[in-house]
């Protein structure tokens, strides 16, 4: 009986222990878990250049003295705390503490480029992820044209390579502040790089000599990066007739000189004087872009045209002439502003002018209307107020009974003839 009872106590000891050592190892499991639930382990993404700096840095926040190590693309440890088992020197440390593992790696390579993992040694381990980006910028960009001369009215093309990127370049095109869209193509080299190539075609005009068509590359490895080409334009010529000589209207007798300016790319290699539907003057001069005619005169009078070539075409511009007669005075010298597109008018210089002829008649016409409404208001004054003539020579004929004795009082009224009297109204 006591056997019994001493195996049945014995055997109650034995699950108390087992039961107190389970659950010692379950606060502890839980401990573990609730401490790795307050830790945090983050990190970030980096982009590098190629042949710059990378770093990579695990950070934790309340940590527990866990450990920190770092593990390449490959899972293998680059550093365990502050050791490194790798052997690529590349790699040091740049920081280590209960909170930090901070690394650099040197001379970053494409080979380089993949997910980091920082590790925490918890229960369970914690893990977090670093992507390496290795940036390649392009070479130099090559700008090239079809052509290296262009005529106006016509259409070229720029071409702008940018080789050797990663990842693929942008290339943006520009002529002075406008931006322009080109053609772009990429093809991707068997190493992971890019080749981008754009195309502009334009159509240009006299205005764009001498502009600079730009290629600007957009990479985020680098910046301003770009290349000119300055486009060469050729055009026909640009004419203008200038009067040298003289400075006021063209009047019989006077000598008459003209030049012709004449601009264009290549230069005008020919400058040609002729008159409209008529010969030149016999004795005019023609030497190279100067027209000269002395003592002027009414047949004269036309159009005289100067015409200017080059190799991409021809322009002209006209002069009219228009010869007044001798003024016994001379005029004052007039400034008049002449259209530059249109022909130039000899009668525009000065000369008669029919504004003058027109005052004039108008003065005379109000001076001769004045005159007739000044006779129409005397003829009717004068007929509202016609006068009578009276005369006393007969008085005291008009009592009398017959005429003869009308006529002897009329004869004896001539003794009164110092009170003869006269009244006009």
């Amino acid at each position: 009986m006591f056997t019994r009872i001493h195996k049945l106590k014995a055997t109650s000891g034995c699950i108390s222990l087992y039961i107190s050592g389970y659950t010692t190892v379950l606060h502890k499991m839980t401990n573990n878990m609730l401490s790795s639930q307050g830790q945090n382990l983050v990190t970030g993404n980096v982009s590098v250049i190629e042949g710059e700096t990378a770093t990579i840095s695990c950070r934790v926040k309340n940590n527990d003295d866990s450990v920190i190590q770092l593990l390449n693309p490959n899972r293998q440890t680059i550093y365990f705390r502050d050791v490194r088992p790798l052997k690529d020197s590349r790699f040091q440390l740049v920081n280590f503490s209960d909170n930090e593992l901070r690394v650099s790696l040197s001379n970053v390579t494409l080979s380089d480029e993949g997910r980091y993992v920082c590790q925490l040694y918890t229960d369970p381990p914690q893990e977090a992820y670093a992507d390496i980006t290795v940036l390649v910028p392009p070479g130099n960009p090559i700008i090239e044209s079809r052509e290296d001369v262009v005529s106006e009215g016509n259409e070229t093309e720029i071409t702008c390579i940018a080789m050797g990127s990663k990842p693929a370049s942008t290339i943006m095109w520009m002529k002075g502040d406008q931006i322009l869209q080109g053609e772009e193509t990429v093809e991707e080299t068997y190493d992971r790089m890019f080749t981008v190539t754009s195309r502009l075609r334009l159509t240009v005009s006299k205005e764009d000599d001498g502009v600079a068509v730009i290629c600007i590359i957009d990479h985020p490895a680098v910046k301003d990066f770009q290349a000119q080409k300055y486009l060469e334009v050729q055009y026909k010529p640009e004419v203008k007739i200038v009067v040298e000589f003289p400075e006021g209207p063209t009047r019989e007798g006077e000598n008459l000189e003209l030049t012709c300016k004449a601009k264009g790319k290549p230069q005008p290699h020919q400058i040609n004087w002729f008159k409209v539907d008529d010969d030149v003057p016999s004795h005019a001069v023609i030497t190279g872009s100067d027209l000269f005619i002395e003592n002027l005169n009414k047949s004269y009078n036309g159009t005289y045209r100067c015409v200017a070539s080059n190799l991409v075409g021809e322009a002209y511009d006209d002069y009219i002439l228009y010869v007044y007669d001798v003024l016994a005075t001379t005029p004052s010298p007039t400034t008049t502003t002449i259209n530059p597109d249109a022909a130039q008018d000899s009668r525009a210089d000065g000369g008669p002018q029919k504004i003058d002829h027109a005052v004039i008649g108008g003065v005379v016409a109000v001076v001769v209307f004045a005159m007739l409404c000044l006779l129409i208001i005397l003829g009717r004054y004068f007929a509202r107020h016609k006068g009578t003539y009276f005369t006393h020579e007969a008085k005291g004929a008009e009592d009398a009974a017959d005429a003869d004795t009308a006529i002897i009082n009329a004869e004896g009224g001539h003794n009164n003839s110092d009170d003869k009297k006269e009244y006009y109204i």
